[in-house]
This record gives C-alpha cells, structure tokens and sequence, in this order.
C-alpha cells in the first residue's frame, strides 16, 4: 500500500528556484501536515509541519524524480514549442507556389547542376502553377544558378573523358536533357575530328586483349559495334580497328567492312 507520505517525498526534492510550474502542478498531491506522523523508516514530523528523513534519501530520490519528470514534459504548442515546428525543419515546401517551386529547384541543383527543362519538367510534376514555375526559373538564370550553356560543355567535357563519347552521342544525350540546338553544338564543337579519333584508340587498345582468341571478323564487328555505341562513325571506327588488328599481326585486306 502506498504511504501518504510517498506523495511528500516526491514533491519535497523536485520543487526549486525556478520551479514554480512544477511545483504548483505537484501541490494538490502534498498531505496535510498535521495528519503526518512518525514513519516506519524514522522520519518525524516537526514543528513547522515538514517532513524530513533521517539519512536525506526522500529529498534526493524525490530530486532525481522531479529532474526525470521535468525532462518528460515537453513544450505544448501554445507555448510555441516542438509541435509548432516550422514546415522547413519538417522537410516540407511552403505553401506559397513560389516560395514552393525555390524550394524544389534548390533541392534539385544541390549537388548536379541540371538544364531550365529538367527543373520545369519537375516542378511541372508537382503541379506548380505555370506563372511561379516561370518566375523562379528566369530568376535563377539571371544569377546564375541555371546556366545551359555551362552545363552543355561540362557535360560534353565529363562524359567525353570519362565514358569516351563521340559528338554524336553527346549532342544525343543533351538533346534529352532540353538543351537548345544551338547550345549543343557549341558545346560538342570543343571537340574536333581529330581527339576523337584519338579516344577511339584508346577504347580499342583497352578491348583488344579482350577479343584475342576470336575469329578476325568478329573482332572486327565486337571492336567496331562498341565504337559505333559511344557515337562514332561507321568509317572512323572501321578504320581504327582496322588499325588496331594490323598492328597485331592480322590480315585486313579482305576484311569484310559489312556487318558491324
């Protein structure tokens, strides 16, 4: 059975300076003086009414409740606290269509730059009004943040180099991405005739080994049809593999130049 006194050694440790609300809050709990009397474990009522223990446990167990209590309660929203959190800190965009469309295209160029339709097409995906997806997205141009042009040649620099696309495949990739013709071709004409040609080289010098044990033919068409993916023409990759295989000791004079 739970002594009265128990509520008495809750409240005594937990209310302080600076404690009134959960003090108050405890209040109706606390017996009546009068009605204390000797306990079980040596605690004794005094004069001033108040409760006290001998060895000090009440007042430091009911401190350590109090503090896990306090702990426990957290701010309501009227107090403005963690349920009224703004819908930022909650990962969501604001209600207004342009502040929502800023949002979205931010979140979407952080980390990659993308293309003036890439962004368009989304926001068009999350039902942004025309007019605010038109706003935001002339905005960002004007400083900066959308800038086809620049994308356009760092692509065409990155997947030249990295992947060893030809222009025709990387004037392809960039038509998909809503990039104006114009821009495309700017962008692929910093790579001539010639470095392609030299890449393609070196894409049949890393698959060479590979077909070493084929019939010539099929090296041919394996060695050209990769070629022929990555964007390169049909008469540059026929001509550097041919290359390629006669430096191996093959015999390409009757090479057939169909089928690849």
């Amino acid at each position: 059975m739970t002594r009265r006194t128990d509520w008495a050694e809750y409240t005594s440790g937990s209310a302080g300076p600076g404690d009134d609300a959960y003090g108050a809050a405890a209040a109706p709990y606390e017996p009546d003086p009068s009605a204390v009397g000797p306990h079980e474990d040596g605690a004794a009522r005094h004069g001033d009414g108040e409760v006290r223990h001998g060895g000090g446990r009440s007042r430091g167990a009911g401190g350590t409740r109090g503090r896990r209590r306090r702990e426990r309660v957290e701010p309501s929203a009227e107090d403005g606290g963690a349920t009224s959190s703004s819908r930022a800190e909650k990962g969501e965009p604001p209600r207004d269509p342009v502040e929502q469309a800023r949002a979205i295209c931010l979140r979407l160029l952080t980390g990659t730059p993308r293309t003036r339709r890439q962004l368009a097409d989304a926001l068009r995906k999350r039902e942004i009004p025309d007019e605010a997806a038109e706003e935001v997205l002339s905005r960002f141009e004007e400083v900066g943040l959308i800038n086809d042009g620049a994308f356009a040649q760092a692509w065409v620099e990155s997947r030249h180099h990295g992947r060893g696309l030809a222009r025709r495949a990387l004037a392809r990739e960039l038509r998909t991405k809503g990039v104006e013709a114009t821009v495309i071709d700017v962008a692929v004409s910093q790579l001539d005739t010639e470095q392609e040609e030299e890449t393609a080289r070196d894409l049949v010098a890393r698959k060479l080994r590979a077909t070493r044990g084929l019939d010539r033919d099929k090296r041919l068409r394996r060695l050209a049809g990769m070629l022929a993916r990555k964007g390169y023409s049909e008469g540059m990759a026929l001509r550097v593999v041919r290359q390629a295989l006669e430096e191996e000791g093959e015999d390409t004079e009757y090479l057939g130049d169909e089928g690849f």
